[in-house]
């Protein structure tokens, strides 16, 4: 077998005939297989960490990987390069399928040059992109690279340009899936942040814009790779990435049950599935499971098991934002984008992140035809200097922005509180809803009736006798006018008024009477969403 620098036909003895050649070629395979040498594969599996190759076995259905561009090699010069051109050029690209729909990939081999890019390396990238857009078909990269090849200059910058400029242009026409194995810094982190989803593993991913040594350096604090941009940061406080794993195993495997909930493109509906759940099931205990005091908390988790198909959804960001959920899930075997407010964390108040968490999913479900479901038990927005003077008008202003342009078929059910702008932002009837429910637990209203009848009152109680009897009195007067459950449905804001065990019945039948839904918007090259 030839060695790595070596080129076909330096060897001695070259073959001469057809038969020779095939052998040459299967020689040369096997070597681009193997890669670099069995240390470099020892040392990536004493890491803890697979090698691409084992990773796209992972990914993909089994012998069904087409590889691309295998025996590219670069062709840079000075600093040694010249004397070292392993095939592949340290990314392996192709394409193959996930539960037998085609999926384009990419993975860096850490093996060669660490993963880092460059010229060659970037080229092969850009040309299984712009396969991805071609054949319209989602697109996964496996990341473990050590950023620009640093011998290769600004043409490996460049490279990043072309990455990042596919990126972009795929953006809401196929899905795009970065999922971290290793380390990535500086402009490499800006394509996953590109991208529809972010998956990471811990201890062996890291995503930063400037490494621990800068921030020493620049700033004088100290802190290891994982504090400044391991898995758990970006999945709880920085919100970069939407599912954090202890595996490659259990990432990958998740990463195969999220393309199994979305369309190849944005031409297509998501894959339907046989459920076995009855679409007229009776959810009971939806009953007790949801108290009619809004002040007392309950988990809006078990409320969306009750609904949906087997109980089974995919939580996206589930650590980050938690005051709302973002699911993917199906109903009667049609995939569905659910928000949620939860009213376990903060009450379910709206906040700076849970509206820009909110506002990205509802996104990302419109770019994809998924139809949205929103269960609403949001109190309103939170209050503070902190939020105020942190952006939360604009911020709050990217989800109202995202629901009204959304043209996929949108459902909202009040379940208990909806007050003030966040009822209004929350996929009101207002905003464009196709149809809106409730149970008769729902309080629509601007405030909540003691805040409001403060207001409303206010000479009247500071009057009284006995002012605590006539605020008490005052409240329960405007409840009776104002906040009725059925207030809204009499002037037309809500359609109907449901049965909460028959909530899982009503938005089956509501969701297969949207399914031909067609909305166009207004012409224009796009709009200019709140930053």
């Amino acid at each position: 077998m030839t060695v790595l620098d070596e080129t076909p036909g330096e060897t001695s003895g070259e073959p001469t005939d057809a038969r020779g050649r095939v052998a040459e070629l299967h020689e040369i395979r096997a070597q681009a297989l193997a890669g670099p040498s069995e240390k470099a594969t020892d040392a990536q599996h004493a890491k803890g960490k697979l090698t691409a190759r084992e990773r796209i076995e992972l990914l993909l259905d089994p012998g069904s990987f087409q590889e691309v561009e295998q025996l590219r090699r670069h062709r840079a010069t000075g600093f040694g390069l010249e004397a070292k051109k392993p095939y592949t050029d340290g990314v392996i690209t192709g394409w193959g399928t996930v539960e037998g729909r085609t999926v384009f990939v990419y993975a860096h081999d850490f093996r060669i040059f660490g993963g880092a890019l460059g010229e060659a390396h970037a080229t092969k990238i850009h040309k299984i992109m712009d396969m991805a857009i071609a054949a319209g078909a989602p697109l996964v990269s496996l990341n473990d690279g050590a950023g620009a090849r640093i011998q290769e200059g600004v043409s490996a910058l460049a490279g990043y340009g072309g990455i990042f400029q596919r990126n972009t242009k795929a953006s809401g026409v196929i899905p795009q899936i970065s999922v971290m194995l290793g380390p990535c810094a500086g402009g490499a982190a800006y394509s996953p942040a590109l991208t529809d989803f972010v998956f990471m593993v811990r201890e062996t991913s890291q995503m930063f814009i400037t490494g621990p040594d800068v921030v020493k350096a620049v700033t004088g604090e100290e802190i290891t790779q994982n504090g400044l941009g391991g898995a758990d940061v970006h999945a709880e406080t920085s919100g970069v990435c939407h599912f954090a794993y202890d595996d490659e195993e259990t990432c990958l495997a998740e990463v195969r049950y999220l393309l199994s909930m979305l369309p190849q493109n944005n031409r297509e509906n998501p894959p339907h599935a046989e459920s076995s759940d009855a679409a007229d099931r009776r959810s009971d205990v939806l009953l007790d499971l949801v108290p009619a005091d809004g002040n007392r908390p309950y988990d809006m988790a078990k409320v969306i098991e009750e609904l949906v198909d087997d109980g089974d959804f995919l939580e996206i960001h589930e650590r980050w934002a938690r005051n709302i959920i973002c699911a993917l899930a199906r109903l009667d075997g049609r995939v569905v984008g659910i928000v949620a407010n939860q009213p376990q964390t903060l009450a379910g108040v709206l906040d700076i992140e849970a509206s820009e968490k909110a506002a990205r999913f509802v996104q990302m479900c419109d770019a994809f035809n998924i139809p949205i479901v929103t269960l609403l038990d949001v109190p309103g927005f939170l209050p503070g200097v902190d939020q105020e003077h942190g952006g939360i008008i604009r911020h709050g202003a990217k989800l109202l922005y995202a629901y009204c342009n959304a043209t996929v078929p949108r459902i909202s059910l009040i379940l208990r509180k909806a007050y003030g702008g966040a009822y209004i932002v929350m996929d009101s009837q207002s905003i464009g809803a196709d149809l809106t429910y409730a149970w008769p637990t729902n309080e629509i209203a601007v405030m909540g009736a003691e805040g409001a009848a403060n207001v409303i009152f206010r000479r009247q109680i500071a009057e009284a006798e006995d002012p605590e009897a006539m605020r008490t009195r005052m409240v329960k007067e405007y409840k009776a006018e104002l906040m009725h459950p059925y207030y809204a449905a009499e002037r037309g804001l809500v359609d109907d008024v449901i049965d909460p065990a028959e909530t899982r019945e009503v938005l089956i039948k509501s969701l297969a009477m949207l399914h031909t839904k067609h909305a166009d918007l207004p012409s224009r090259k796009h709009g200019n969403p709140p930053q």
